[in-house]
């Protein structure tokens, strides 16, 4: 699968805060993000957008 970029606005505290948490679990910012969408529940409908 080929990565994807995906960037956003965020305010400076929850940059902060997802910074922090990431570094006391070793883990990178996309890494806990990632596993933060993988709890989430699947669609029951998929969308696919292509450029």
């Amino acid at each position: 699968m080929k990565n994807k970029e995906l960037k956003i606005r965020i305010s400076e505290r929850r940059l902060n805060k997802v910074r922090l948490c990431a570094a006391e679990k070793d883990k990178t910012m996309t890494q806990l993000i990632e596993e933060l969408i993988d709890t989430m529940p699947e669609p029951k409908k998929q969308i696919i957008t292509q450029p």
